[in-house]
């Protein structure tokens, strides 16, 4: 099954986590569109943070219903938030090989992009082209596919009923601590 992967991080205390919506290249575009539909006039981008609770409840419901999944890496980050990022990325690039992922896109984080880089091509291996994974940095303004992640992993650090709420998308949480 070949699938791309869109991938954003949220922070709980000690917790860091990263989320890669896995999503099938057939639902790409339509998936757009229906996440575009859920923009007030004039905002930009859903950041799931910045909604107010009745609006990311309802969100929360559209998106639940749409045909993706979000895999959540977490691991500790008392140390260092970077090497945690670094350490979740490594093993989601090893599982969309085993998942023959063909994308995957990460929302940009500007000038630390080129630890990401350096992660992903060691993953990857000599071989990389080999592999067909394709990779990039995007901004979350530009790629709504980038906002099912930050949904998903927003709800799933909370906890209690927010987690609850988002387990029907969540297809595995692999704990690297």
């Amino acid at each position: 099954m070949t699938v791309h992967a869109f991938v954003d991080e949220s922070r709980r205390n000690d917790t860091y986590y990263l989320a890669a919506a896995v999503v099938q290249p057939r639902d790409l575009s339509a998936l757009r569109a229906q996440l575009r539909g859920l923009l007030f006039p004039g905002q930009r981008e859903l950041h799931f943070y910045k909604e107010k609770p009745a609006r990311r409840r309802l969100i929360l419901a559209t998106v639940s219903k749409l045909p993706f999944r979000v895999d959540i890496y977490r691991a500790g980050c008392r140390n260092s938030e970077e090497h945690a990022r670094q350490q979740c990325l490594a093993r989601l690039t090893d599982d969309m090989l085993d998942i023959d992922g063909r994308r995957l896109v990460l929302d940009s984080r500007q000038e630390r992009n080129a630890h990401d880089d350096l992660t992903i091509r060691r993953a990857l291996g000599k071989r990389a082209r080999d592999t067909g994974v394709v990779y990039e940095h995007l901004d979350s303004a530009g790629e709504p596919l980038l906002w099912l992640a930050d949904i998903a992993v927003w709800c799933h650090g909370a906890g209690g009923d927010w987690a609850r709420r988002v387990s029907p998308v969540i297809g595995s949480v692999v704990r690297l601590d």
